[in-house]
């Protein structure tokens, strides 16, 4: 190609979007390191005291639950950012997808959530999606549902995820549009 258009050759890639990328001969790391200290410094959470999970286990969130309300700017721009840490961080997927709900009119209680989940980023900073060669790639899939997890009006929220080999590729969590 560089005979026919004129390129030069950068060499591996190592950071593109946001995206830290550590090509070896093992596998493929990609990972959002950078942004995600970046995230923790913006909301002033960086350093802070860890949690296990980024959500706290069958805890549901309604749209009016008597708290007061948040700065909605604010609330939009952690959300934003943890929409696009998903990128290489499905581990974050429910949560961020599920506080996504609640954009337009975010309470106290939203934000404390949403904070969790940087308290939970703070502890696992270095998490990423590994690729690893294998000799036998295997398609795994994985889907679950809330089954009526939304106390508002009773929806599911499903997802899924695929991996091949040892890395995920694909996944999801979304608001069912209709009641099962």
């Amino acid at each position: 190609m560089m005979k026919t258009f004129e390129m030069s050759d950068l060499g591996l890639m190592h950071y593109f979007l946001g995206i830290e990328i550590n090509q070896e001969e093992d596998g493929i790391f990609i990972c959002q390191k950078k942004y995600t200290k970046n995230l923790l410094k913006k909301f002033k959470m960086y350093g802070c005291k860890t949690v296990a999970t980024p959500f706290i286990t069958n805890e549901k969130l309604r749209k009016e639950d008597g708290s007061s309300k948040a700065n909605e700017s604010v609330y939009r721009s952690l959300i934003g950012s943890l929409l696009y840490l998903t990128t290489t961080r499905p581990d974050i997927m429910y949560a961020t997808s599920l506080l996504s709900r609640f954009m337009q009119n975010p309470s106290q209680i939203h934000y404390g959530a949403a904070k969790r989940i940087l308290r939970y980023l703070q502890g696992t900073i270095d998490y990423g999606i590994w690729y690893k060669p294998t000799t036998d790639p295997r398609l795994f899939g994985y889907t679950d549902s809330d089954w009526a997890g939304s106390v508002d009006d009773m929806k599911s929220t499903s997802g899924y995820a695929f991996t091949i080999g040892s890395g995920i590729f694909s996944w999801s969590s979304k608001k069912q549009e209709t009641v099962a």
